[in-house]
C-alpha cells in the first residue's frame, strides 16, 4: 500500500494491487491486507511479531546488534552512514528482531526480518542474531520460527556476509539433529542468500499469499538470459505448484497454521513413559493367523469393488477419520505430485503424519491426480514427510490406493525406480511407528513405497498385488480377457494376503462396501489404526526397526516353502474328504 503522510497522520492508503483508496484503520484491522483484492502489504518486524505471537509473550533476546564495517566499504556514502540512517529510519538496531515468545500457547524462538532496514539484507550482525536465536531454541528445546524478508546477502560486508548463509544453516542443522521443529515463513520479498539458505532449509516452509521467493531476481534473470518470464513467476502460488513450499497461507491464517504445526511438534516430544517391552504380536499367517472376515468373495469382483469411483479416498478419510489435517506440499526439487498427499493430522487426539495416494471420484479429479499413480516427485515428497515425522517423533500412517507408480517416460527420466527404492530403504530404518492401510488398490512397487510398516492393514474389499490382473493376463494368458482368471490366481484379496502373512489385519467395511457408507468406513478405519498404533508407541526405536526388518525377512524362500507345505496339506485334506 502507498501513503503520502507520516504513519500517525495517515487516514487513507492506496492499494498497490488494485489502486483502491482504503481507510487506514479498516486496513489495519484487516492485518494490512486489501479487503478489495487481497493484496498483502509489507509489514515491519514489530507489527509482524504482534500479529503472530500471543499477547505480551514476546521477550527480546538480550544480545544487541554490534556495529560492523569489516571491509571499509564506501559507495556514494560510507557504509557506517547507511547503517546510522537505517537505524534512525526504522528504530531498529538491525534488519532482524529476535526473541522468545508463545504462539497458540506453544513456546518458540523467533527471528523476524525487516525489509525496511537496508532491504533486510543478511550481514554479519544479522547472521549472528539469527544464529543466537537458533542456539537459544536448542538450549530451551523449543521450535525455531524464522520470518524472512530480504533482498539477499549484504554487499557492503563482502564475502563475510556470504559466510552467514553457512553460519545460520549450521545452526538450523543442529536443531534438526536434536529433533526440534524449524519453520520459515516466507514474506515478500525473499531473495538471494537468504532464499538459498535458512529460508528454505527448514523442516517446513510456509509462504504468505503473494510473497516472492527466488535466488536471482526477475530483473537479473531477464538481463542475463533475455527470457520472457512466465506469469506469476517466483510468487508463492507459482512456487507451490513447483514443489518449493509446503503451504501458501493468507496472513489471517498464518498464526493458526503455525499453532497446528507447533502442537504436533510438542506432542511428539512428549515421549511415553518407558514400560516393559510388550511381546510382539503374532504375525498373520504364523502360528496365530488373523481371521478372514465374512464369506469369501470372487477375486475379480473384489478388484472391481476396490476400483469403484465412489470408494473413499485419502482426503475423504482425512476429513472424517482424522482431525485438523494440515497438508504439506512439494518435494523441494521442482514439483508437487498431486497423486500423493500428506501432512500433519490428529488421530484420536494424537498428532500423526499421514501420507497417502489420492485418486478422486470424477473423471476430472482422476485425471488431475493421475489416477493415484505417483511420480518420482510424489515419492520424494512422501520421503521428505517420513523423515520429518521421524525427526519430530511423530507416528506415520500411510493410506495406500494406487494402480501402481507412474509408468510414463517423464517418470523414468526423473528416476522413478530410484525414488521407490529410496522410500523402501527409508521406511526400513525409520525410527518411528509406521502403520500402513491398503484402502483400495495396492499396485506393485508404487504401493510398497508406502507400505513397509510395523503393521500392515487392509480393508476388506481392497486388493494388493505384484501386478494388475489385466497386466498379468496380457503376459501369461493369450489376452487380457483372462483378467478374472488372473485375479483368482494372484491371491490378491485381503483374506488371501492374511493367510500369506503379508497383511496383519483385515479391516471390515460396511455393507455392501466402503463406497456405500463412507462415514462408516472411516470410523472403522480410524478404530483399526488407533488400535494397531497404540502398542507401538512405547516401543524403543531400535526395537521397532529390528522388528520391522524381521517382519519382512520372513518372506524369504523358507517362508515360501512353509506355505507350500500348508497348501499341499490343505489340498490333500480336501481330496481325502471327497474320497470319503
Amino acid at each position: 500500500m502507498t501513503t503520502t503522510a507520516p504513519r500517525d497522520e495517515q487516514l487513507w492508503s492506496r492499494c498497490d494491487g488494485c489502486a483502491s483508496l482504503l481507510y487506514r484503520k479498516r486496513l489495519r484491522r484487516n492485518l494490512d491486507v486489501c479487503p478489495e483484492c487481497g493484496s498483502h502489504a509489507r509489514l515491519d518486524a514489530p507489527d509482524r511479531v504482534a500479529q503472530l505471537v500471543d499477547p505480551d509473550s514476546f521477550t527480546p533476546l538480550p544480545e544487541r546488534a554490534v556495529r560492523v564495517d569489516p571491509i571499509g566499504f564506501v559507495d556514494a556514502l560510507p557504509y557506517p552512514h547507511r547503517l546510522s540512517a537505517a537505524r534512525t529510519g526504522t528504530g531498529l538496531d538491525e534488519a532482524v528482531v529476535c526473541g522468545t515468545a508463545r504462539v497458540g500457547g506453544h513456546p518458540v524462538a523467533l527471528a523476524v526480518m525487516d525489509f525496511r532496514f537496508l532491504g533486510g539484507s543478511l550481514g554479519c550482525a544479522v547472521g549472528e542474531l539469527i544464529t543466537r536465536t537458533a542456539e537459544r531454541a536448542l538450549a530451551d528445546a523449543t521450535p525455531l520460527v524464522l520470518v524472512t524478508a530480504s533482498g539477499g546477502a549484504r554487499m557492503q560486508e563482502g564475502a563475510l556476509s556470504l559466510m552467514q548463509m553457512a553460519t545460520v544453516s549450521q545452526a538450523v542443522a543442529g536443531l534438526r539433529e536434536a529433533g526440534l521443529l524449524t519453520v520459515s515463513v516466507i514474506t515478500d520479498p525473499t531473495y538471494g542468500g537468504v532464499a538459498a539458505s535458512f529460508a528454505t532449509n527448514t523442516d517446513v516452509v510456509l509462504a504468505e499469499n503473494g510473497a516472492r521467493l527466488g535466488f536471482a531476481g526477475p530483473r537479473v534473470i531477464r538481463q542475463v538470459t533475455g527470457a520472457t518470464l512466465p506469469e506469476g513467476f517466483q510468487t508463492a502460488e507459482f512456487l507451490l505448484r513447483h514443489g518449493q513450499v509446503d503451504l501458501v497461507v493468507p496472513r489471517h491464517a498464518l498464526r493458526g497454521r503455525l499453532t497446528a504445526l507447533l502442537a504436533a511438534a510438542e506432542a511428539g516430544r512428549r515421549v511415553p513413559v518407558p514400560r516393559q517391552e510388550p511381546a510382539p504380536r503374532p504375525a498373520a499367517g504364523a502360528d496365530a493367523p488373523a481371521a478372514a472376515p465374512g464369506p469369501a468373495r470372487d477375486a475379480w469382483e473384489t478388484v472391481r469393488t476396490a476400483r469403484h469411483p465412489g470408494r473413499p479416498t485419502t482426503l475423504d478419510y482425512l476429513e472424517t477419520a482424522f482431525d485438523g489435517f494440515v497438508e504439506l506440499h512439494g518435494d523441494r526439487l521442482g514439483a508437487d505430485c498431486p497423486a500423493i498427499v500428506g501432512g500433519v493430522a490428529r488421530l484420536d487426539g494424537r498428532p500423526v503424519m499421514v501420507i497417502g495416494h489420492q485418486k478422486g471420484h470424477t473423471t476430472a479429479e482422476l485425471v488431475a491426480r493421475n489416477f493415484g499413480m505417483a511420480s518420482p516427485a510424489g515419492h520424494r515428497k512422501a520421503l521428505r514427510l517420513m523423515r520429518l515425522a521421524a525427526r519430530l517423533r511423530l507416528p506415520v500412517v500411510t493410506l495406500v490406493d494406487t494402480p501402481g507408480a507412474d509408468p510414463g517416460v517423464a517418470a523414468e527420466q526423473q528416476g522413478q525406480a530410484a525414488a521407490i527404492a529410496e522410500n523402501i530403504l527409508a521406511l526400513s530404518v525409520l525410527p518411528t511407528p509406521v502403520v500402513a492401510v491398503v484402502t483400495g488398490e495396492g499396485g506393485s512397487g508404487g504401493a510398497l513405497a508406502l507400505a513397509v510398516a510395523d503393521r500392515v492393514l487392509m480393508l476388506e474389499h481392497a486388493v494388493y498385488s505384484v501386478i494388475s490382473p489385466e497386466g498379468c493376463a496380457a503376459i501369461l494368458w493369450p489376452d487380457s480377457s483372462a483378467a478374472p482368471q488372473a485375479a483368482r490366481a494372484l491371491r490378491l484379496t485381503a483374506a488371501d494376503l492374511c493367510r500369506l502373512g503379508v497383511v496383519d489385519e483385515v479391516v471390515p467395511e460396511p455393507r455392501p462396501a466402503a463406497h456405500g457408507d463412507p462415514a462408516g468406513a472411516a470410523e472403522l478405519l480410524g478404530r483399526a489404526v488407533t488400535a494397531n498404533l497404540a502398542p507401538l508407541l512405547a516401543v524403543p526405536p531400535a526395537t521397532l526397526v529390528r522388528r520391522r526388518r524381521q517382519r519382512f525377512r520372513r518372506f524369504g524362500a523358507a517362508r515360501a516353502a512353509d506355505l507350500n507345505v500348508q497348501r499341499d496339506a490343505l489340498r490333500n485334506g480336501a481330496r481325502t474328504e471327497v474320497a470319503q
